[in-house]
């Protein structure tokens, strides 16, 4: 599965241009056998693999944060499957509300 699609990634670049707003996540990442979840708002313009937004690695501490593309293509849940793209993820709040939400929830909220 294409984890980030073009026109995704064309958004993830332009919210990356001016990444001090507090942008709505574009995409949804998850592991369908683990605990794993990111909401990611952007990616750096110079360097693509680095994008930003909430990080959740099941351990009960939600993130805002730095992570590679090529990090979370390597997670692998408890059965071994790899990450997977929400396609039904209709992103509700700015990523700044999932996360106020989330650390209170002590998981990623959407």
């Amino acid at each position: 599965m294409i984890l980030i699609t073009k026109p995704q990634m064309k958004e993830l670049l332009k919210n990356g241009a001016t990444h001090y707003d507090d942008h709505r996540p574009v995409v949804k990442l998850f592991t369908p056998d683990g605990a794993a979840t990111w909401l990611i708002d952007s990616a750096d313009p110079e360097d693509p693999d680095l994008l930003y937004g909430l990080c959740d690695l099941g351990f009960g501490a939600p993130e805002l944060g730095f992570v590679r593309l090529t990090e979370i293509k390597a997670v692998r849940g408890q059965l071994g499957l790899p990450a997977e793209r929400d396609l039904y993820f209709e992103p509700q709040l700015s990523l700044g509300e999932y996360a106020r939400a989330s650390w209170k929830a002590g998981r990623i909220i959407v």
